[in-house]
Formats: structure tokens, C-alpha cells, sequence
């Protein structure tokens, strides 16, 4: 294919300040593979490219770059039609404001193209450079094209604009460039999420894809720089250097780190620390299986069935009293599903943990006791509401003594958790079935009540109370000794504090 080189197009601009363009090698290397990459058949190799990188490092310059060098020195039997999409209207106005600026400063592209509001139209009416409105999905269907840039892709919730703008398998020569940080919703399902696993996975290859963040990059010669070198591969040529600096002063954490480190990040209001969560997550541990001797808790969240997921999670504390997330899952199917079948299988999963018990929040104990009652298990009722069980693992998860899964969904939803007033709640339209689940295992695990005092007991109690372990009656119940005392056994056989506080006798004495 007799194509003109992007470098060489672009060797002859100048950037806006008037300036000769300067495409640092790293750059340079990106929009030549992208763009001028060719197959065994004469094609263009890509038609997908995903370009990340931290905040103030050219991936928008880089994309209407691509987009003029598509609409003014590709040859394309069907035309020049090019569009840019942005997270909203606005950003792909400024997109189309930057084109303008480029053309304003390059009189040999101002020659070759009539520039209107919302679009730059080549004179010979071949092409075009045209913005979208991100929201209408409906309008965007049917479009043929030879470029579609979309700019800052992190506030994507569906795919459903993506879909809208697919390529058009009739033109080998179509590419799809998409440009962004990293999202704000950091699950399965999200485009941005979706689309870089897939890019790490490797296996399309029709897909370019190029990542610079803090935990991992595809250009080898930034593996072994600092955190912030690797998400800003531009950060050499910046004037100010103390620039990232500043702005982790100036920014909450869970935004410095999606703008200038490129990790997932979490909403306003976010009611946990992104660090404290990613800290806590044991990296490619998805399950873990039952063991024998280890004490476990379980805790569900269930729903009617129609809309939210019904979740369990086991967790369990270790030698070092960490609490261990074992286990989280769902019904198995999607809304709308059985939630009958959840019970089922829920009660054969805590069955492999050697449970017989199962708490949860007042709807499910009023709604589901009977069904897991059915299988063998009992129901508790949670005394903490969802928002008071979020509340109490905070400082677990600050200090350190939680291990939740690798699963993105429980992950997204933890990050997702933020402030509604005085409760800890999931924004609107989003869930946090698996985040509660899993907030109140590890709650049950590690919650310690705080004792005005610790009472002792003698052999007859003792042994009222071995008797009693799975139930108490009032009757059974030993009566307190005034004063500060170590909780006893006659003096010398010490009870497994743990136990005890997880007992019944506990909300006697509290």
C-alpha cells in the first residue's frame, strides 16, 4: 500500500505556539506503529488501538495528530470521513478546537480544508473531521468512516457508544484509536477495563495497544523507572518539575493517582482510601478452599431476585489476626434468577466450610430463614446496619489487617463506595452487593466490642457453658464478678477469648 509515513506528514508542522512540531521518540514510535503498521496483506495491521497514559502527556495532541494525518495524507478508495468522540460534548469540542489551532499555524493544511463550527471539511470533498455527541447512542449508528478517535474514555460506564461507532468490515483500512487514563469504574463490563485486559491478554492481534501507569507498562525501556516516570513518559520535557509533587498536595489520593499515575481510581466522596484497598488485595488469589482446624464466618446479601445479585463471602482470621477473605460469589446466574436457587447454593458452599450458620441484614432474615433453615443452616440477623459494617472495617483496612480476593467486581464496588450523607452507601445506578457481603465477613471476623470488664468463672460455670455452645438460656448464664479480671477458667484453664466473644454470653455482659 503506497501510503505517505505519519512522520514525515508530520515533520513538516508546527505545533500552536507557532513552533516546529516536536513528537518526543516514545510518541514517535506509538503513531508509527499505529498508523503506518502494514499485514502479509498489504492492510493495515491495526484497527483497534488503545493508547494510556498519565494526565499532561500529549494523548489527546497524539490522537487529533492521527486524526489530521487520516483525513489529510491517507489514501482511502471510500473516502476520508473521520470522527472524534470524547468522555463528553465538551472534550470533543476542545478536541476539535486543538485541529483548529494546528490548521490555524499550518497554511498548507488551511489551504486544503474549510474549517466550520463542528467540522473541518477537506476542499475537495473527499473527507471530513467531524465531532459526536458522546450520548447519542441512536444517532451514531450506521456510520461509515477511516478514523474514530475517542478522547478520555475513563468516565464509560457501557460500551454502548462503542458499539454504536463499530468498524465498518468493509473498509480493511478503518481504525478506532481510543486514548485515555484509567476509569473511574474499575470492573468487567466497563469499556476501559475491558479493553485493557484485552490488551494485556495479547490475543487480538488487530489490536495496538500501548499502557504507560505506575503498575505496569508495554514499553520495556520505562519498566525500571520510578512509579511516576512509568505513567508519564513525557514528564522530562515538562518545564515544571515539581509539578507531580504539587499536585499530590493539592489533589485527594484517589485522584492523584488516576490523573498522574494512571491506577484505577474512586469517586468523590469515595468512603475508602484506593491505596488501602489495592494494598489489600492478595493479586492473582481468587479462592481459597477450606481448611481444616480454621474457624470460619460467613455473611450474605441477598435480594428478591429482579435486579441486585445475591452474594455470599467466607472469611476467616489467621495467626497474625489478619482477616481472610476465603471465598465471595454470587447466585450464578443474572438478573433475574431464582433467589431460592441462591439460598441453594449458598448453603452448600458455607456446608464446605464446615458451617452451620449464616449472618445477614434483617430483609433476608425476615425473607430467606425458612429456605436456609431448609438446608441447614441457621440465620442471624446482623446487629450493624450496611452502612455501620463499611464504618467498622475502615480501620482494619487502614491498618492493614484485611486480605480481601482478586475478583475486579468486589474490587470496583469497594472503590465505588462513597458518602451519602452520614452513610456509606454505592453511588446511584451502581451495586455494592459484594462489597457488603465481604465487609461483613471480615467484620465478623476481626469486630472486637469494646469491655467495661472481664468476668471469671468457676468450674460449674464452665461447664454450664461448654454445655451450652450452641445456645444459651438465661439460666445458664453465670453471674458476673465485680472489678477488672482476665476472663478465667478457675483461675488457671484460659477459654479461647475469641469463642466466647462470638457467644451468645457476650450480649449478656455487654
Amino acid at each position: 500500500m503506497n501510503q505517505l509515513d505519519p512522520l514525515k506528514f508530520f515533520s513538516k508542522l508546527k505545533w500552536i505556539d507557532g513552533n516546529a512540531l516536536v513528537i518526543e521518540s516514545y510518541r514517535a514510535t506509538i503513531l508509527r506503529e499505529a498508523l503506518f503498521s502494514i499485514d502479509g496483506n498489504g492492510r493495515p495491521k491495526y484497527n483497534l488501538g488503545l493508547t494510556g497514559r498519565a494526565k499532561k502527556n500529549w494523548k489527546t495532541a497524539d490522537l487529533i495528530l492521527a486524526a489530521l494525518y487520516r483525513l489529510l495524507a491517507w489514501k482511502s478508495p471510500s473516502g476520508n470521513q473521520c470522527y472524534t468522540l470524547a468522555n463528553d460534548q465538551d472534550q470533543a469540542g476542545d478536541d476539535l478546537e486543538l485541529a483548529k489551532k494546528i490548521i490555524v499555524v499550518n497554511p498548507i493544511i488551511a489551504d486544503a480544508v474549510d474549517v466550520k463550527q463542528k467540522i473541518i471539511e477537506r476542499k475537495d470533498g473527499k473527507g471530513f473531521l467531524e465531532i459526536l455527541p458522546a450520548g447519542d447512542v441512536v444517532g451514531t449508528h450506521g456510520k461509515t468512516y477511516l478514523f474514530c478517535g475517542f478522547d478520555e474514555i475513563h468516565g464509560y460506564k457501557t460500551w454502548d457508544i462503542l458499539e454504536a461507532m463499530q468498524l465498518d468490515p468493509t473498509r480493511p483500512d478503518a481504525l478506532m484509536w481510543i486514548t485515555s487514563y484509567a476509569s473511574i469504574f474499575h470492573r468487567p463490563g466497563v469499556p476501559l477495563f475491558d479493553l485493557l485486559a484485552q490488551g494485556k491478554k495479547g490475543a487480538d492481534p488487530r489490536m495496538f495497544f500501548s499502557w504507560y501507569g505506575a503498575d505496569y507498562v508495554t514499553d520495556p525501556t520505562f519498566e525500571n523507572r520510578s512509579p511516576e516516570e512509568k505513567a508519564n513518559p513525557s514528564m522530562g520535557s515538562w518545564q515544571d518539575q515539581d509539578y507531580l509533587a504539587q499536585q499530590q498536595r493539592r489533589l485527594p489520593s484517589h485522584k492523584y493517582r488516576r490523573l498522574h499515575l494512571n491506577l484505577p481510581g474512586s469517586p468523590e466522596g469515595a468512603a475508602f482510601s484506593a491505596e488501602k484497598i489495592m494494598d489489600s488485595i492478595a493479586r492473582g488469589v481468587s479462592v481459597r478452599l477450606p481448611l481444616p482446624g480454621v474457624t470460619y464466618h460467613g455473611f450474605v446479601d441477598m435480594s428478591g431476585g429482579s435486579s441486585d445479585d445475591s452474594t455470599l463471602a467466607i472469611a476467616h482470621k489467621d495467626q497474625d489476626g489478619q482477616a481472610i477473605l476465603d471465598r465471595v460469589l454470587d447466585q450464578g446466574q443474572r438478573p433475574p434468577f431464582d433467589p431460592r436457587k441462591a439460598v441453594e447454593r449458598f448453603a452448600g458452599v458455607l456446608k464446605e466450610y464446615q458451617l452451620s450458620a449464616v449472618t445477614g441484614d434483617r430483609y433476608a432474615g425476615e425473607t430467606f430463614r425458612a429456605d436456609f433453615q431448609g438446608h441447614g443452616i441457621s440465620y442471624r440477623v446482623s446487629e450493624l446496619t450496611k452502612s455501620e459494617i463499611y464504618e467498622a472495617i475502615e480501620p482494619l483496612l487502614n491498618g492493614g489487617r484485611v486480605i480481601f480476593l482478586d475478583c475486579a467486581n468486589l474490587e470496583s464496588q469497594l472503590l465505588g463506595l462513597v458518602w451519602k450523607a452520614s452513610k456509606i452507601d454505592h453511588p446511584s445506578g451502581e451495586h455494592d452487593d459484594l462489597a457488603n457481603s465481604a465487609a461483613g465477613a471480615i467484620n465478623l471476623v476481626l469486630a472486637q466490642p469494646t469491655m467495661g470488664w472481664r468476668p471469671v468463672l468457676g468450674r460449674e460455670e464452665t461447664a454450664r457453658f461448654q454445655q451450652q455452645s450452641a445456645g444459651v438460656t438465661p439460666e445458664s448464664v453465670p453471674t458476673p464478678h465485680n472489678g477488672e479480671a482476665p476472663f478465667i477458667i478457675d483461675q488457671q484453664v484460659l477459654i479461647d477469648e475469641e469463642r466466647f466473644l462470638s457467644h451468645a454470653l457476650w450480649k449478656y455482659w455487654h
